[in-house]
């Protein structure tokens, strides 16, 4: 599928944004409770998902890129290795 012209999908740390939604339910005096036992990992995706956010593993993508690009430039400092 095409998509020049279109913005690229941007990304975000979805733990970011299930924070966000309880900061704004606990100011409306809510007391919002995730997974009442165990991990709350589906659940928030499952709010990510009603909230229309394709969770994603991986995070914010920015900062992973960020990330491997300041290793790189470690290994090319440390061991020579060209960025």
């Amino acid at each position: 599928m095409d998509r020049s012209g279109e913005p690229p999908d941007e990304t975000y740390n979805p733990w970011s944004i299930v924070n966000l939604v309880f900061q704004h339910l606990a100011a409306e005096g809510l007391h919002p409770i995730l997974g009442d036992a165990g991990d709350p990992g589906a659940p928030a995706a499952d709010l990510l998902r009603c909230l229309g956010i394709r969770p994603a593993p991986e995070g914010n993508q920015q900062l992973t890129q960020d990330t491997r690009r300041h290793l790189a430039e470690i290994r090319a400092a440390v061991l020579g290795e060209p960025p």
